[in-house]
């Protein structure tokens, strides 16, 4: 029997080997495809990160506009129903208008008063875009306004420069943040004014205003300080001897790294950060959760950002190396007072981070902590506090600090 039984066992173990051979085969085809697969979501993470947006996405429903009554209803959001003034964009952009006290709120909307309207039709628009920057050009303020260039590694950047009536007075350079323009930073043009300044107001490249980088990609800090480089060579320029730099959001990582890069940074004796972005660890941490991502595709992802040859996967031209831009790491190699101005309900960009500097470095940095201002939007809820603290830090930390150099 075991001789007639062998011919019969056989073709049964050929085609149990052939099976194997095909399902190891089927495995490794939907291994090297879900590879690709994740490979692919990755890189494509990576490339969300660093790359600008071509088209701001208006997200906000507009449910009602009056008019007469001079109102709009939206629908009710942690953004649009803080008390303060904002900025509604819609029809593509194209439409504007400001918006401000909180008139009265449903479970899901939202009703304020319309300030002005500066641009379109609002009646017929039926989702807008919530903004913080509320000023379009400086002259708005009624304050003497010039245009200027700046000379950058990437070409001529257009800045506005608002003159102190004292030639001698020092200079604020203010620097926008991701996915903004220089008008963000107009807010703060009062402030700076009181206490004495000239105030330059900056673009940098990618942002729609200054000329683009070779690749198009942001360096989250570790390019666009060379724009802010060339700002302070411009006012070394026109005799400046005591700048203040001032940023928001990923413009704060920029002013950092300007400090730290910058052979005019000796000109700089005190940055003023506003939702800044001190850690980007902290950030891509906390958006990858709030997008469900598991932790793995955020460090990979990282990864790809600052390994050679892959950073071209994001369409990077450098790689960037977020451990670079952890200033809370290299909290040890600052020297010039800080002022740190943060919401704990930002949203967007963590105060943790703002935080651990301010504990790591007591010696050098002043936190002002707001709970319910969101995201670059301290100005907008509570003008007041936002310029007295400003003001009081100037007055109280940078002045004096002066005072003592000049001596």
């Amino acid at each position: 029997m075991s001789r007639s039984a062998r011919p019969a066992d056989e073709p049964v173990q050929d085609t149990a080997r052939s099976a194997g051979l095909v399902a190891l085969g089927a495995g490794i085809a939907a291994a090297a495809v879900g590879t690709a697969v994740v490979g692919g979501f990755v890189a494509a993470i990576a490339r969300m990160v660093v790359t600008p947006d071509r088209k701001r996405t208006e997200r906000v429903p507009i449910v009602a506009v009056d008019p007469v009554r001079k109102t709009v209803t939206l629908e009710r959001t942690p953004d649009t129903e803080l008390q303060g003034r904002y900025s509604l964009w819609f029809g593509g952009g194209t439409g504007h208008m400001r918006v401000g006290d909180v008139l009265g709120t449903t479970s899901t909307t939202v009703t304020r008063s319309i300030i002005a309207v500066d641009a379109g039709d609002p009646t017929s628009a039926r989702r807008g875009r919530w903004g913080g920057w509320f000023y379009l050009t400086p002259g708005e303020l009624d304050v003497p306004v010039e245009d200027i260039d700046v000379p950058t590694p990437n070409g001529p950047a257009p800045a506005w420069v608002v003159r102190a009536d004292d030639p001698a007075a020092p200079w604020a350079v203010l620097v926008h943040g991701r996915g903004v323009t220089r008008a963000e930073t107009i807010r703060a043009v009062p402030v700076f004014r009181a206490a004495g300044y000239s105030v330059l107001l900056a673009s940098w490249r990618n942002d729609g205003v200054a000329p683009k980088s070779d690749d198009g990609r942001y360096g989250l800090g570790s390019t666009e300080w060379e724009d802010i480089d060339a700002a302070l060579r411009w006012v070394d320029g026109q005799g400046a001897t005591s700048v203040v730099l001032m940023g928001w959001s990923m413009g704060g990582a920029v002013v950092l790294q300007t400090l730290l890069r910058s052979s005019f940074a000796r000109l700089v004796d005190g940055v003023v950060l506003e939702s800044a972005v001190v850690d980007w660890h902290a950030v891509l941490k906390s958006q990858s959760q709030a997008m469900r991502l598991p932790r793995v595709v955020r460090k990979v992802a990282q990864r790809v950002l600052r390994t050679p040859v892959l950073h071209r996967l994001a369409g990077l031209k450098h790689p960037v190396d977020l451990r670079e831009l952890d200033m809370v790491a290299r909290a040890d190699e600052l020297t010039v007072p800080i002022l740190l101005l943060h919401s704990d309900d930002d949203g967007f960009v963590p105060s943790s981070a703002s935080h651990a500097l301010a504990q790591a470095r007591p010696d050098l940095v002043r936190l002002e902590v707001a709970h319910v201002a969101r995201h670059t939007k301290l100005w907008n809820h509570d003008a007041d506090w936002f310029d007295a603290r400003i003001l009081a830090w100037l007055t109280e930390v940078v002045r004096p600090q002066n005072a003592t150099t000049a001596r």
